[in-house]
């Protein structure tokens, strides 16, 4: 085992597909001799780029992943870094609409295994905290990846590049410098669409990703101490969605909590409340409930910004009454 952030982790998995694989490449901005935003390819450069496998490019997102659905098309193995995921509006038509479709448009022929990296969320880097990975689940043909941990990220990353669908890769930056986690030294992929139980418990499931995954955990840490015990589900894949883990766990818990960064309206937690009132009403013992942050652009103040995004308490909050009903 070794010890790697999450940002470590990503590029290791890259790096490590890059050297078993020919066909993958990855091109973005200033991802070459500047090694990315946040250190995103540090080291990539080095190894890759005389072998014209790292690719500077323009200013231009569309481009970019335009590029990478005609060279997925054509049998490579691309990794697009667009920086952060508020960028992703610029590139819906080419990811979703054309890679998405062209195995369903060609009958099953053409393949488009194209990874679109994307940084984002609430964090100490105060800029570019828009997530709009809803928007993308409208669009069928991609996959939706947000992993919470190191290792996850890393089997998650290898996953991506392995498989013959787009895949957009969310990477919060809240986690992206933070806690180191022990990642294997062999080989490992974690599958697409497979949740895991990150805490096992009995009165509440906590359905939750990424950042909100860690405040979930620590508001289970204080709730137990006055005898409550959370179950905390980490998706790690919004699309597919591990509908058998989530149905599991409610039925066994018989309450639902889903929480999410981006604002409720028409997130991914209502596709996951909605598939609970369809699957479990008859286990629930309460209505299911959502958590997110406040209709609202997100704030720059980081006062308000507190007020705004739901953080350890709002969850203990929302735990409490819900296992008081």
């Amino acid at each position: 085992m070794i010890r790697q952030t999450m940002q470590e982790a990503i590029v290791a998995g890259i790096a490590e597909e890059m050297r078993r694989d020919a066909d993958v490449f990855i091109m973005g901005l200033d991802i070459g001799r500047f090694g990315g935003p946040l250190n995103s390819c540090k080291g990539l450069w080095e190894e890759f780029g005389a072998s014209g496998r790292v690719i500077d490019t323009p200013i231009s997102e569309g481009a970019m992943v335009g590029a990478g659905v005609g060279a997925a098309l054509a049998g490579k193995r691309p990794i697009v870094d667009i920086m952060f995921l508020e960028y992703l509006p610029l590139v819906i038509q080419q990811l979703g609409c054309d890679g998405g479709a062209m195995h369903y448009y060609s009958a099953g022929k053409a393949r488009v295994p194209l990874v679109v990296r994307a940084k984002y969320g609430v964090g100490p880097y105060h800029g570019h905290p828009y997530d709009f990975h809803a928007w993308l689940m409208q669009t069928p043909g991609v996959k939706i990846a947000v992993p919470a941990t190191a290792r996850d990220a890393k089997g998650l990353m290898k996953a991506a590049i392995r498989d013959d669908n787009p895949v957009l890769f969310m990477e919060h930056m809240a986690l992206y410098h933070g806690l180191r986690d022990a990642i294997p030294e062999e080989d490992y992929v974690v599958p697409l669409g497979v949740a895991e139980v990150k805490r096992a418990g009995r009165d509440l499931t906590v359905i939750a990703s990424a950042a909100m995954v860690r405040r979930a955990l620590a508001a289970a840490q204080v709730l137990a101490k006055e005898g409550i015990e959370i179950e905390v589900v980490d998706l790690r894949s919004i699309v597919p969605l591990d509908e058998a883990t989530i149905l599991e766990s409610v039925r066994k818990t018989g309450r639902a909590l889903v929480v999410q960064e981006t604002v409720r309206l028409g997130g991914s937690t209502a596709e996951v409340a909605a598939l609970i009132g369809e699957q479990s009403f008859r286990d629930l013992k309460a209505p299911v409930r959502r958590l997110g942050t406040a209709y609202v652009p997100v704030p720059f103040a980081r006062s308000l910004e507190k007020a705004a995004v739901p953080d350890d308490a709002a969850i203990v909050a929302a735990a409490r009454d819900l296992v008081s009903q």
